[in-house]
């Protein structure tokens, strides 16, 4: 079957994908305390079926968090995602990680979607990242979801949708924490625009929950990151250490959550 014009599947290179994973887990390792996946982690997916994965879109992290999810929890998928066309004419090269140009909020970009979309979703192994919400929005407020997901999901019966909330709270630390979560998957023939929206919602408000809890034991760290407030009071919590002759932990916030 030949793809759409600028086929995503057929650009796409492992070899480039495999670098850019790399250099999204340095970016991440280096402006995160840590990267992680709220317990019980990515929902049991069967490999005869497409998956779309779906987020709130709070940050211009959120992309360079797909890659890093997809990477740690999706070895054997091929992961595509979509991206603003002016944004993309920018910066080429990422045509050959998987990444499409559609033009938001435009009839033109709505069908590509779908298109390019389609195209991508007739192959089992491969899954979709959106940033469903189409505009930034701060993660705790109500969700709401642009109607192109669920008409792409249409016409991807085979597929299944599976909810990601995204949330990067500071919490004792000088940097903050990537936190994700994913909902239970919905088959393509069940997701209604107002399904998707609830379930978004629903797996949103639980992540916020445990962001506002402050407990690494509820999460599953897949990136360890810097650590540390660092500067003066850095210094002094360093200086104060070795006086009473203790070790120094630039940590704030024990792994196990006490």
């Amino acid at each position: 079957m030949t793809g759409p014009a600028g086929d995503p599947v057929a650009l796409r290179s492992p070899a480039m994908v495999r670098f850019f994973d790399g250099v999204m887990q340095r970016q991440m390792r280096r402006a995160f305390r840590a990267v992680r996946v709220a317990e019980p982690g990515l929902p049991a997916l069967p490999d005869d079926r497409p998956v779309v994965f779906f987020s709130n879109h709070p940050s211009w992290w959120d992309p360079a968090f797909y890659i890093v999810l997809s990477a740690a929890l999706l070895p054997g998928r091929c992961s595509f995602g979509p991206m603003e066309a002016r944004a993309l004419e920018r910066y080429r090269f990422m045509r050959r990680i998987g990444i499409f140009g559609i033009e938001p909020g435009t009839t033109s970009g709505a069908a590509r979607l779908l298109r390019v979309g389609g195209h991508i979703l007739s192959d089992p192994a491969h899954v979709l990242w959106l940033t469903a919400q189409g505009h930034f929005a701060d993660p705790r407020t109500p969700v709401e979801l642009q109607r192109g997901l669920s008409r792409l999901l249409s016409r991807a019966p085979q597929a299944l949708a599976v909810p990601v909330a995204l949330e990067y709270p500071f919490w004792s630390e000088k940097r903050p924490e990537a936190l994700a979560a994913f909902g239970d998957a919905i088959p393509a023939a069940e997701a209604t625009h107002e399904r998707l929206e609830q379930a978004l919602q629903d797996t949103a408000n639980a992540l916020a929950a445990r962001a506002k809890a402050r407990s690494p034991a509820a999460f599953d760290t897949i990136l360890g990151g810097r650590v540390g407030v660092g500067g003066i009071y850095g210094g002094w919590s360093r200086l104060r250490a070795r006086i009473r002759g203790r070790s120094y932990r630039p940590e704030h916030l024990p792994e196990s959550g006490e």
